[in-house]
């Protein structure tokens, strides 16, 4: 009944999966590609736990 009023985790985990895909794409413009992949596959295991709250809420 109050569910409206709940926040959306996956909403946050979104601007958490957006904001390393930036870092990321600084990164490999500054040529740091070392960076550039750790801040990927950080972005990829964020996206990873969105598939799966999402999975879950189904």
């Amino acid at each position: 009944m109050f569910s409206i009023f709940k926040r959306d985790p996956a909403k946050k985990l979104k601007k958490q999966y957006f904001a390393k895909l930036e870092q990321a794409m600084l990164a490999q413009r500054k040529g740091d590609i070392r960076t550039y992949s750790l801040l990927t596959a950080e972005a990829g295991e964020i996206d990873r736990q969105i598939s799966s709250f999402n999975n879950s809420s189904s």
